[in-house]
């Protein structure tokens, strides 16, 4: 009897875990994962983030106004995980200097700009909490830039300029952008 108790019950913990690892490394997630790629002149930059859609619903605001993301609330620039910047040398971010590696990047949102920023803290699994401000290594302002076309997914893309990138983030119809340019 206590044999098929326990057979019992490690079925159903077994059934469980299953489940749960199906749910978070199987199952396709409502914002899927994406990367922004760049690849020229001996710079490589690549951007992993997880895509989020509109669906509806209003963006950007008051949270009074029921806004998904808040004006001046921590965002980590797209859903589930840390959105992850990787870049193979060292390079000027919005103009100021960062190392080549990998840095977490999330920001703060504001009507007429948003407060980029990038952390040292990368590696992060799913980004559950907010970002170490301890560990940030700067944070530039990117002015806004309101579009008449609504972008349902949250998009990330990198294009080339002289002298570097320029990424761009585009969500419902707000538009901001971050130059990369190399160290001369």
């Amino acid at each position: 009897m206590l044999k098929k108790i326990l057979l019992g019950l490690g079925t159903v913990v077994l059934l469980f875990v299953l489940f749960v690892a199906y749910s978070l490394f199987i199952a396709t997630p409502q914002s899927p994962p994406n990367s922004a790629i760049f690849a020229g002149n001996g710079l490589e930059i690549q951007i992993d983030y997880s895509q989020p859609y509109k669906k509806g619903r209003l963006i950007f605001g008051e949270e009074s106004d029921g806004a998904l993301q808040p004006f001046g609330q921590y965002w980590r620039l797209g859903a589930n995980a840390a959105t992850e910047l990787t870049v193979n040398q060292d390079v000027l971010f919005a103009g100021q200097p960062i190392k080549a590696g990998i840095y977490r990047m999330y920001a703060v949102p504001g009507k007429e700009a948003f407060a980029v920023t990038l952390n040292s803290e990368a590696g992060v699994f799913l980004a559950v909490r907010d970002p170490d401000p301890e560990l940030d290594v700067l944070t530039v302002e990117a002015p806004v830039v309101m579009q008449s076309d609504v972008t349902e997914m949250f998009t990330i893309s990198i294009g080339e300029i002289e002298g570097g990138v320029r990424v761009d983030f585009v969500w419902d119809q707000t538009l901001f952008s971050i130059p990369i340019t190399t160290v001369e």
